[in-house]
């Protein structure tokens, strides 16, 4: 580990005891024991750290003969990191369990406890553009966070200024949503209203490693890795699955595709109106309750970054009752496992 992983790594030992003590049933969640194991898996370092939201996506790639597994497997602050390689890169495996906070936990205790070089973020998403297809595997430039909200009062509209605007907590910058847009049933000579009036969408507060602490800054639209994303080009033409079984097929064939932005919230989207908001206005491609939160724990922590989205249903867009993921789920986490794998070896290459 470097000076400032070290120093980082002690104080999150002991910040996890100290909590840990509070409560007299449970022991000091870094032993020496656990402390040398990770002392030890760190000296075969670095990696690259993959980072997956649940069971059903992080399965075929354990299950992949192009993943092998090491003998280390390290648990603690209820999280299996396991290890392996991927072609000639090493790699460190963890699942974060679904949502936004979920993922940023799972990113930090990775990325401060490991030697990680950069981050790969995989799963299935649901899908806001429609241009693109069930099965297919999408990998956007930038990321965002879409659920940080200033909600405004009733009454109050664009001119009007936000609470705390003006000490440079909020902003009108990124633009709103009016609930009365999406008002059914309004005849043409009648003006539709709404109570819950607008909410405006905000970026994130970050405070980056080389920063001064303390000290914020602001961040939205995140980006990608740009030679991360410059080396996953090369994938373009990369064979993806079609069919779930001999008589259940896909009407056309997945792809991958690279896109201009995906965005996350803890709120799984099923809802047509919004699905068409969000991609008309922001340009959005996939849509996931984990991603930003990854990406925005990566861009504070000034570490390389991707994420490979294979897309399960079209967020309230398809002709069926039922939501598409119920169908399409598996095929869509084996699409998007096939392209981490190869990326990885494209980076194993160019490393």
């Amino acid at each position: 580990m470097g000076g400032v992983s070290r120093v980082v790594y002690m104080f999150l030992a002991a910040f996890l005891c100290f909590n840990m003590a509070q409560h007299a049933s449970v022991s000091c969640a870094l032993t020496s024991e656990l402390q040398r194991k990770i002392a030890e898996a760190n000296q075969e370092g670095p990696y690259l750290g993959l980072i997956i939201p649940i069971s059903f996506e992080l399965h075929p790639l354990l299950q992949n003969p192009a993943y092998k597994a090491s003998d280390t497997i390290i648990d603690f602050a209820g999280k299996r990191f396991r290890f392996g390689a991927i072609g000639e890169k090493p790699i460190v495996l963890v699942m974060s369990g679904l949502s936004l906070i979920n993922a940023a936990i799972t990113t930090q205790l990775l990325v401060s406890f490991f030697a990680v070089e950069g981050v790969v973020h995989y799963g299935i998403a649901g899908n806001a553009n429609p241009s693109l297809h069930i099965a297919d595997v999408t990998i956007p430039q930038h990321w965002a966070h879409l659920a940080l909200w200033s909600w405004q009062r009733y009454g109050l509209g664009p001119d009007d200024k936000l609470p705390l605007e003006d000490n440079g907590d909020y902003t009108r910058n990124l633009g709103f949503l009016n609930f009365a847009d999406f008002t059914s049933n309004v005849s043409a000579d009648s003006s539709a209203d709404n109570q819950l009036n607008n909410i405006w969408y905000q970026p994130e507060e970050i405070f980056p490693v080389d920063g001064i602490p303390e000290e914020r800054q602001h961040a939205f639209w995140v980006p990608v890795d740009p030679n991360y994303y410059h080396i996953a080009k090369k994938l373009q033409d990369l064979e993806l699955e079609r069919c779930i079984n001999s008589t259940t097929c896909l009407s056309s064939k997945p792809k991958v595709e690279f896109v201009k932005r995906g965005i996350s919230q803890s709120i799984y989207l099923d809802n047509l109106a919004y699905r068409t908001f969000i991609h008309n206005k922001f340009e959005v491609s996939p849509v996931d309750m984990e991603t930003a939160s990854v990406a925005l724990v990566c861009l504070q922590q000034r570490l390389p970054f991707i994420a490979i989205r294979a897309v399960s249903d079209l967020a309230g867009g398809g002709s069926a009752g039922a939501n598409e993921a119920d169908t399409f789920l598996s095929i869509a986490a084996t699409n998007a496992v096939t392209v981490v794998i190869e990326f990885v070896k494209l980076l194993s290459l160019h490393s």
